[in-house]
């Protein structure tokens, strides 16, 4: 009992912190996107507009990670949903940064900052006001309303929380330790519902009762997005390498808003920012682009998100990678007719976040939630089994402090 409040305001505060951040960045995101391109003639999705703006994007972030106190937090390639708990005067330049980033055009989600900055507020008001409650009860809580507001629902706070306390020793029964962090993330899910209404399902074509087909479809387009997965992760420590070779901000950032806007040229203007709007827009109409297209966007997405999360940018990767996962079950409906839509888009989605998150609860409750169909459920699971084995064991997609992957 005594945690339930606390649990309910910090639920709330990192919800508003988080449609703060992001009502500001789509508010960038129009002058820049919309009102300027329009006000000087432009095509708003002009390739030489994309590369003024993602070039400037990567200048502006650049000198907030240069001159703002603190550098906007430590390197994003070594951080992830478990975010560190920061000193106050490095949060102001990470909010910065996120949100110039979220407007600008990379291919990056608000979901590590954010985490970041609503865990070191959590720790720095929760033990000062209650000196005897551990830091680390703080930092679940959280996490769990960021996570319950980033998904509009508390149950893949729980779900990542559980997951979180497997590999740990807990007082009484499992649900007692989720108790306070499910508190919150349900005030986070029940603020940002109020707000803004979130929805993540994509409305495709409605998928009935499951076949011998639809099994085999989503095994192996689990199976293929999973080592697309991979394919990234080995990667990253290389191109990170490759940027850190520039050794500063300001060269590191720019440069990596170039390659950026040459994918943007390459894959179209859909592969641009964290991919929500982009993939509900792909999802609208199935059949609208041909499979090369959809492969197209699959790899320039998969290769934009590998160049953000190297160069500098601050942001996550589960976003761009829910793109990805789109964009690749929408080419295997295109290859084969016989792969249902909703089927190759959820199993997709399941391969690319298993590789890049490494955590199974959050992949199998995303693909889920974007095709709202409880005979998809019972797939996904026996899909994500080979998924896990192609993924378990191997490098994560987080560096060391010496520049190697995580394990």
């Amino acid at each position: 009992m005594p945690t339930l409040v606390p649990a309910l305001l910090v639920g709330m505060v990192a919800s508003l912190i988080l449609v703060g951040v992001s009502t500001a960045a789509e508010q960038l995101q129009d002058v820049l996107w919309q009102n300027l391109p329009d006000a000087l003639g432009v095509g708003r999705y002009f390739l030489p507009w994309m590369f003024v703006m993602l070039f400037a994007t990567g200048v502006a972030v650049g000198l907030v990670v240069w001159k703002v106190p603190g550098h906007a937090g430590p390197d994003p390639a070594s951080t992830g949903l478990d975010a560190p708990v920061l000193p106050p005067a490095v949060l102001p330049g990470l909010l910065l940064a996120t949100a110039l980033m979220l407007a600008g055009g990379p291919s990056l989600g608000p979901e590590n900052p954010i985490i970041a900055v609503n865990v070191s507020l959590a720790v720095l008001v929760g033990t000062r006001a209650f000196p005897g409650a551990p830091e680390r009860g703080w930092v679940a809580l959280a996490e769990a309303g960021t996570i319950g507001a980033l998904f509009g629902t508390p149950v893949a706070a729980a779900l990542i929380i559980s997951e979180a306390l497997a590999g740990e020793r807990t007082k009484g029964q499992l649900w007692d330790s989720v108790f306070a962090p499910l508190a919150a993330g349900a005030a986070g899910a029940l603020t940002i519902t109020l707000v803004s209404r979130p929805s993540f399902d994509l409305h495709l074509p409605p998928f009935g009762q499951p076949g011998w087909g639809d099994l085999l479809a989503s095994v192996v387009v689990a199976a293929v997005g999973a080592v697309l997965g991979m394919c990234v992760v080995y990667a990253f420590p290389f191109v990170h390498g490759a940027f850190g070779r520039l050794r500063h901000p300001m060269l590191m950032l720019p440069a990596g808003g170039l390659v950026l806007g040459a994918l943007a040229a390459l894959g179209g203007h859909l592969t641009l920012f964290k991919g929500l709007d982009q993939i509900a827009e792909l999802a609208r109409d199935p059949d609208g682009w041909s499979a090369g297209e959809f492969a197209t966007m699959t790899v320039v997405k998969l290769a934009a998100m590998l160049v953000a999360a190297s160069c500098g940018f601050r942001g996550g990767r589960i976003f761009p990678a829910v793109f990805v996962g789109t964009a690749l079950g929408l080419c295997a409906h295109a290859l084969v007719s016989g792969v249902h839509p909703a089927v190759g888009v959820a199993a997709g989605v399941l391969g690319v976040l298993l590789a890049v998150t490494r955590q199974g609860w959050l992949s199998l409750f995303v693909a889920a939630v974007l095709v709202v169909s409880p005979g998809i459920l019972a797939l996904l699971c026996v899909a994500s089994l080979p998924a896990w084995l192609l993924v378990t064991g191997r490098p994560f997609m987080r560096l060391r402090a010496d520049g190697t992957a995580a394990r």
